[in-house]
């Protein structure tokens, strides 16, 4: 629409005429865009981008839609004919539109309210089965993925299926079945055209069912979601194509979406110019190959390279993925054969496969460098870093990298610098070329201290608990909803928003009240707080009809029902954290602790300190005899320690048998 109808200059003149015109970037506000986005919805049926609303000087809505062409077409009215009328009526019936866009505003006033909390009880267990039986109707058996196309990676239906995966207990049916569909949409989603085999990091969507041909753009909270699903994945499966993809997605990050100073990037675009002398942008330009042109780069192991990754010379893109033909005659990448296929069609050792296609991709990466590049989306949004810090975080925990434990640190850094006003003790949403000057929302809260929460728990530097726990704090003073429990999205403070929206569904990001639940349980069980417990159990009572009637629509914030239903428990490493017999211990507490479990170090520095000063039972854990030590804790009352690994396995291994299972 910006191309087609506001860069239009008799378009313009409509719009000019008629409106005071506010185009809005929904990422710097997703209040903004939350709350005309629901009226959309209501109003029409659906919802999408870009979205357009037509709104009253007090800011209330009359009327909306999503895309509008130029110039009537297939029985959509275009957008110049929709401004003439709404201009009109504006004239001619000014107070019927007050009026009517009065009613709508206090109907999502309604829709928006969740209630009072009432009662002392969670949503019953059955709620989490029948989120999962509607995921395992929705399952595509043949090509993975849940529905049909266009398909999202939504990466928070993995993270519960892992979850309750661990619930039923590892072995059960429905554990496998979890498991089992998770595990195949990885595969296929890394097989698939949707992942950039040569760049790595993974595009928006796919088109088609196939994962094959994507919607090219590039988002951060796919690629940090993406790295935690799967890298859980690899824990459950030990599938080294888990383990490499996660480390293709942060080699992406690391070199493509990194500032300078460490925060993280939004956004790559999927249009570019097809070459340095062309007019006009196309998608997917940047990424997309001719047969002849790999041809000629390869040379002897074109053919190799063409057999696995599907390319032909007509190009690849099935028709009904492409019905304008954008897509003619080139191919997108998508692994079609394995190296041991690969090996036994050419003859090969599969090590000298894997070497030749390693060769061929690197040959591919530096001459596509040499094209147009797709435009950076460079804003740094506080949200979506703290996103990507938990997933650097959790990536150093389960592969060992300290490259990975750098990165996430300078990025939390960064945060702190540039985006953390110290004289308010508040967030701010965005940074470009400085900070943007919006205040951040509950997610920046939410994301960031979960993000914390993950780098404390990576390196045990003290600094990032004690920050979370002050975000903490300073978000429930600003957003938490005392009456009907929850968090809104925008702050207490906001004056330039219609109303304040409050939801919990976990679309292509988590909400920010599933996250908030998680992190409440996370600090209640680290620094020994029932209050901050209670105010987790509080957003879930407030959601419990939605989560009743939609389990499925809010698979994070099952995540969270189930991670409140187990009490606190703690693993608590007393060593020093440079010796091997404490990375021992600390190896075998991240690898077999469950959901329930928060992983602490006892060190004797700061960081003790901090902790004892909340629950003076850390003080007491200390390593036995001059080794290191492992305390596991329900509630902070502690069971025998150990200074065996074995042991410790075995322990947390009897402990995971205490989840709540079905089968």
């Amino acid at each position: 629409m910006a191309r087609e109808s506001f860069s239009n200059p008799e378009i313009a003149a409509v719009m000019n005429g008629g409106f005071i015109n506010i185009k809005v970037d929904r990422e710097e506000r997703p209040d903004v865009d939350q709350v005309y986005m629901a009226f959309v919805q209501a109003s029409t049926g659906a919802g999408g981008w870009p979205m357009s609303v037509w709104l009253t000087p007090d800011l209330k809505p009359f009327f909306g839609g999503t895309y509008f062409p130029p110039g009537s077409s297939m029985g959509r009215p275009g957008f110049k004919h929709v401004l003439e009328q709404i201009a009109d009526a504006w004239k001619t019936d000014e107070h019927d539109i007050r009026t009517q866009a009065g009613r709508m505003t206090e109907q999502l006033r309604m829709l928006n309210s969740s209630g009072e909390v009432s009662g002392d009880e969670l949503p019953a267990q059955d709620v989490t089965l029948m989120a999962f039986e509607r995921f395992t109707a929705a399952y595509d058996a043949v090509d993975g993925g849940f529905g049909g196309a266009p398909k999202f990676p939504r990466p928070v239906i993995h993270h519960f299926l892992h979850h309750f995966a661990r619930l039923q207990g590892l072995g059960s049916v429905s554990s496998a079945k979890a498991i089992g569909m998770s595990a195949e949409t990885l595969r296929h989603m890394a097989d698939g055209g949707i992942q950039d085999h040569l760049g790595g990091g993974f595009h928006r969507y796919s088109v088609d069912r196939f994962w094959h041909i994507p919607h090219y753009e590039k988002m951060l909270y796919d690629q940090a979601q993406l790295v935690i699903a799967y890298l859980d994945a690899a824990r459950l499966t030990n599938d080294p194509l888990f383990i490499a993809t996660a480390r293709d997605i942060l080699a992406y990050v690391t070199r493509s979406m990194t500032h300078p100073g460490g925060g993280f990037y939004s956004a790559e675009d999927a249009d570019s110019m097809e070459s340095s002398d062309a007019i006009h942008k196309s998608e997917g330009a940047y990424y997309i190959w001719k047969k002849q042109d790999i041809d000629t780069l390869l040379g002897d192991v074109a053919s190799l390279f063409n057999y696995v990754y599907g390319v032909g010379v007509g190009g690849n893109a099935p028709p009904d993925s492409d019905p304008h033909g954008d897509l003619a005659g080139t191919n997108t990448l998508i692994r079609r054969h394995g190296d041991a296929e690969a090996a036994a069609h050419f003859g090969m050792s599969p090590a000298k496969v894997a070497l030749d296609l390693a060769g061929a991709r690197t040959i591919l990466f530096d001459a596509r460098g040499k094209r147009p590049h797709p435009h950076l989306d460079d804003k740094i949004l506080t949200a979506w870093n703290g996103l990507m810090i938990s997933a650097f975080a959790r990536a150093y925990q389960d592969l060992g990298d300290s490259s990975y434990l750098e990165i996430a640190t300078r990025a939390a850094d960064f945060i702190f610098e540039n985006l953390h006003d110290r004289e308010r003790g508040i967030l701010l949403r965005s940074y470009r070329d400085g900070p943007s000057g919006i205040d951040g929302f509950a997610a920046d809260y939410a994301f960031l201290i979960q993000g914390l929460l993950d780098l404390y728990q990576a390196g045990f530097d003290i600094r990032w608990l004690q920050w979370a726990d002050a975000l903490q704090t300073r978000q429930d003073e600003l957003f938490e909803d005392g009456k009907g429990g929850g968090y809104f999205a925008s702050s207490k403070t906001a004056t330039d928003i219609l109303l304040r929206a409050k939801d919990a569904y976990d679309g292509a990001e988590p909400s920010e009240n599933s996250i908030s639940a998680l992190n409440l349980l996370r600090l209640g069980a680290i620094l020994s707080q029932p209050e901050r417990r209670e105010k987790a159990v509080r957003i879930l009572r407030t959601f419990a009809q939605k989560i009743i009637r939609v389990p499925d629509s809010m698979p994070q914030m099952l995540v969270a029902l189930e991670t409140a239903r187990a009490n606190p428990a703690q693993i608590v490493i007393a060593g020093n954290l440079r010796s091997i017999d404490t990375r021992k211990l600390l190896d075998v507490a991240r690898a077999c602790s469950g959901p329930h479990h928060v992983v602490l170090m006892a060190d004797g520095g700061e960081g003790q300190k901090y902790l004892a000063s909340y629950s003076s039972i850390y003080s007491t854990l200390t390593a036995i005899d001059g080794k290191a030590t492992a305390y596991l804790c329900e509630n902070l009352v502690c069971q025998l320690p150990t200074n065996d690994p074995v042991n410790l396995k075995a322990m947390l291994t009897s402990d995971n048998k205490h989840a709540p299972t079905r089968d």
